[in-house]
């Protein structure tokens, strides 16, 4: 009972062992431990296991360990073999002698078989070791057993072995109530009959247990057989390690490539003495130069046949670089090195190249890695602009002093402007000097801007020019044709000490551009014919960057003439604003600002700037366009947000080749994604603005005190964006006498080093300074915000409002009653008067009978007439209709319809402009305007009245 209860003791603590060990937290805390990469020297290791010796260690480390693994697991499946076989013998020895004891036959036999023998079986468990022991009747039923409780049931197993056949035997049981190692001994009486069975066993749990307490003597054996195993590997490693020096299979590998590659394939010659300067090694390119034979290894360098400097120098072990020694016919240029930094006995690796013909190139050399150099310094250096008398003064500094002493640059009077330069070989006698440099300043040669001429055609440039590459003249002096262009010139040239000259012609695509001229003074060696094929690359060099420069030029000049013929040329008159204005194209090409200030009906004034995204030639005719679309829709009379609808749809059809894939690619590569536009207009009788902005900056509003304001704006989206369903959206500001509104381009704000706000911040410093007309405001602006080099145009536009004065407008409110007609008419005959405008008052009295008569007949509720004195006299009659008059030709039997053809015949304008309730009929007329008709050949201006239209 005891050894079952430990049993099942320790199972519980196994079974508590293993769910402990079961913990996720746990386990993934001895997962971290275990992760090698985390633990400290991870890396070294794993670097050390890529040498020989780290694989040879590892892997003799892992077979040990297989092998004790299975010596260990052999060992355990052994013990517990064993231990089972014991259990059985000893069970079967219980069972038997208990079931032969004496008084078990007759007590089996007796009325109580449980009372006789119980605790006569619990003795003999306890006294011999076993787990249990039970009698049986020969049915099977327990008449004894060590669990009380299963007294009187069956046991379980097969048992006609012991109750048919009388035989003893064991077996390993495996059920209830646990499984064991059992015994069954029949119980024969004395006539031979079976009157019972002895069970005795011992549970597999105690086996176990059994084999576990001989662990850990075999786990302890184990890992002292796993660590001298290590051990000796160690061992053997460090030892292969220092053989090896640590290196892997690929580098042992590379080593012995290299070695190969040493002795074969390298064209500088190798020699490897030893300490005892005997040679352990020469290379293929070693025995060709010093002649050694194949079995020159192993021999005294002092056998070796070498020059005695080299011998000394071998013997003596010290370093040397680049030493020159004699090898027979041969200069070599001699290194050595030890082959042991800092050993006490160390051998030593010679190296040795062939110089018997670098000595002589080595100065020529020099002198092409010089010019070499100067050619890339030229590539960097010419051509940083794109002006042509700029990359001129580059060509000319380049080449002093590190070629010539002087050196000048002339070019052809075409090629200065942007030209094409001519093609005409007498065209090119004639150049001017556009660059000159040298090592002094004063020099006898012509200044820059003189007219440099070759006349004379064996001079050494009209010579250079008729072949068309580049020409040395080694002594001056003795240039007859150079001395008789010039006699005085060449006089002081020689007497200054100029003696050399190579002259080159400056070509592109096969035109002459002008030529460069190279003068030596100072430098005593004259130019050669090896000076020939780097004056003519480097003066190729610069003609490219040159004839780039030119024709950036021309098309620049190009883009600025068409740009300022479609800006305004003079602004119209007014008296709405006092306006002045700037426009300045970008340095790197011009772009599509533009500007704009319209009269339109009423005495107002329409202010307009935009930009068209984009540079070049493109970007300014669609400037040219947007603003003439402008001006045609600026003749509709609409309000801001209207015209800038319409100047969406027709900027997103202004360019049909853009449509195609060749349209789109220019379209790309120019730039041109849309354009913004900024549209205000400005009425002199009320002081009202309405502006309106197609993704422009706003205006800034500077009041007549100094004081500056950027009003808010509903931006808007860029015109020809594709997106005409979103609405422009109207601001109204109202305006005092004397105010500025200044409108500009994001090119004045925005530059290299300076963003929009800064921008902003710097335009308000400077506008709030009052008592300063537009012109001083534009030149403080631009003194202010312009930088030396604008990368995008600039346009800037200042207007200072004005009010028509109260007493120069006149207004009045019409019933709608025929009969009215005659007063207003009257009313406004005495106000021209008033205003000295008598010879205007017949023909103001006509135009104003038909447009009241016909806005009180045809029109709506209210009807309003307004006189304004301007430049001109303005007639405005307005009511609440939308509807629009047309001029038409009258039958003759027709009774009206000739009311708006007298209007258009007498007025020298007139138009119709709608509000957002109604409309407004206007006509303009001016004083001492020819072609008034005498008034007795019109009829009366009652009967006018009714006239219809």
């Amino acid at each position: 009972m005891r050894a079952r209860d430990r049993g099942r003791d320790r199972a519980q603590d196994r079974n508590r062992h293993r769910s402990r060990h079961r913990d996720p937290d746990r386990t993934r805390n001895r997962t971290r431990d275990r992760d090698p990469d985390r633990r400290p020297g991870a890396r070294e290791r794993r670097t050390g296991l890529r040498s020989v010796a780290g694989q040879v260690f590892a892997l003799e480390a892992l077979i040990a360990l297989l092998v004790i693994a299975a010596a260990v697991f052999v060992t355990l499946h052994q013990a517990r073999s064993d231990t089972e076989h014991d259990a059985r013998i000893r069970s079967l020895a219980v069972a038997e002698a208990f079931a032969k004891s004496p008084g078990v036959d007759e007590a089996l036999t007796s009325r109580d078989p449980t009372a006789e023998l119980q605790d006569r079986a619990e003795a003999t468990r306890r006294a011999t070791g076993v787990d249990f022991i039970a009698v049986l009747s020969p049915a099977g039923v327990r008449y004894t057993d060590s669990e009380p409780q299963l007294i009187g049931r069956r046991a379980t197993g097969d048992l006609t072995r012991a109750t048919v056949d009388g035989e003893s035997f064991t077996e390993l049981f495996r059920g209830a109530p646990n499984d064991a190692v059992r015994a069954v001994v029949p119980v024969v009486d004395d006539r031979g009959r079976i009157v019972g069975m002895v069970t005795s066993g011992i549970e597999l749990e105690s086996v176990a247990d059994a084999v576990e307490g001989r662990l850990p003597l075999l786990v302890g054996a184990a890992a002292g057989a796993l660590v001298i195993a290590v051990g000796g590997a160690a061992l053997v490693s460090r030892r292969l390690r220092r053989q090896t020096h640590g290196l892997g299979p690929a580098e042992m590998t590379r080593m012995k490539e290299h070695h190969e590659a040493v002795l074969h394939a390298v064209r500088e010659g190798v020699l490897i003495v030893g300490a005892d300067r005997r040679l352990l090694l020469a290379n293929d390119e070693a025995r060709r130069l010093l002649g050694l034979t194949a079995d020159a290894e192993r021999l005294h360098v002092s056998e070796l046949g070498l020059d005695p400097r080299t011998v000394e120098l071998l013997e003596s072990g010290r370093s040397a670089t680049d030493e020159v020694h004699r090898a027979g016919d041969r200069l070599l240029a001699v290194s050595v090195r030890p082959t042991i930094p800092d050993g006490h006995e160390s051998g030593s690796v010679m190296t040795m190249r062939d110089t018997t013909e670098l000595a002589a190139l080595t100065g020529r050399a020099a002198v092409a890695r010089g010019r070499l150099q100067l050619l890339y310094e030229a590539g960097v250096r010419i051509g940083t602009t794109l002006e042509v008398v700029r990359t001129a003064e580059e060509l000319a500094e380049v080449a002093v002093p590190r070629f010539a002493d002087f050196a000048t640059v002339e070019l052809l009077e075409p090629v200065l402007r942007g030209e094409e330069p001519p093609e005409a070989a007498a065209a090119t006698t004639e150049m001017r000097r556009t660059a000159l440099s040298g090592l002094r300043p004063d020099q006898p040669l012509q200044p820059v801007g003189d007219i440099v001429r070759f006349d004379v055609p064996s001079t050494p440039m009209a010579t250079a020019l008729g072949a068309g590459h580049a020409v040395v003249q080694a002594e001056l002096a003795a240039a007859e044709g150079w001395r008789a262009q010039d006699p005085e010139g060449a006089a002081q040239a020689l007497a200054f000490g100029m003696h050399s000259l190579l002259t080159v012609p400056l070509l592109a695509r096969g035109v002459v551009l002008g030529m460069a001229n190279f003068w030596r003074a100072d430098t005593p060696e004259p130019f050669g014919e090896e000076d020939l094929s780097f004056a003519e690359e480097l003066a190729a060099r610069a003609a490219v960057a040159i004839d780039n420069a030119r024709r950036f030029t021309r098309e620049h000049t190009m883009a600025v003439t068409l740009q300022r013929s479609l800006l305004p040329r003079v602004l119209p008159e007014q008296s709405a604003v006092d306006v002045a204005y700037r426009y300045l194209p970008a340095k790197a090409g011009v772009g599509g600002d533009w500007f704009d200030v319209i009269p339109l009906p009423g005495a107002r004034v329409a202010l307009v700037v935009g930009d068209v995204v984009g540079h070049g030639l493109h970007a300014a005719a669609t400037m040219g366009r947007l603003r003439t679309a402008v001006h045609n829709f600026s003749t509709l009379d609409v309000p801001p947000d209207e015209l800038l609808g319409h100047l969406d749809e027709l900027t997103a059809r202004i360019d049909d080749r853009s449509e195609g894939p060749e349209g789109e690619g220019r379209r790309r590569e120019e730039g041109i994604t849309g354009a913004t536009c900024l549209y205000a207009i400005y009425d002199p009788a009320s002081g009202l603005c309405t502006v309106a902005s197609a993704g422009h900056p706003g205006p800034a509003l500077v009041s007549p005190d100094g004081r500056v304001e950027f009003p808010e704006l509903a931006p808007g989206l860029p015109l020809g964006l594709g997106l005409g369903d979103v609405p422009f959206e109207v601001t109204e500001l109202r305006l005092t006498e004397g105010s500025k509104l200044v409108l500009y381009t994001d090119g004045l704000l925005e530059d290299r080093g300076r963003d929009l706000d800064t921008g902003l911040g710097l335009l308000r410093s400077t506008l709030a300074r009052p008592d300063r007309s537009p012109e001083q405001i534009c030149a403080d602006v631009l003194a202010t915000l312009l930088s030396p080099s604008p990368r995008d145009d600039i346009a800037l536009l200042v207007a200072r409002t004005r009010l028509l004065e109260r007493d120069r407008i006149a207004e009045w409110e019409v019933a709608r009653d025929p009969s009215a007609v005659s007063p207003v008419r009257n009313a406004a005959a005495a106000k021209l008067a008033e205003w000295g405008l008598e010879d205007l008052a017949f023909t103001a009295e006509l135009i104003l009978s038909e447009l009241i008569t016909n806005a009180v007949r045809y029109g709506a509720d209210p009807v309003r007439v307004r006189l304004l004195h301007d430049r001109a006299l303005i007639c405005e009659v307005s009511d609440g209709s939308s509807t629009s008059p047309h001029l038409r030709h009258a039958a003759t039997t027709d009774e009206g319809g000739r009311g708006l053809y007298l209007v258009a015949q007498y007025a020298e304008s007139w138009g119709t402009r709608y509000g957002r309730r109604g409309k407004t009929i206007w006509a303009e007329l001016r004083p001492g305007a020819a072609g008034e008709p005498a008034p007795a050949a019109l009829p009366d201006m009652d009967a006018l009245e009714d006239l219809a239209w």
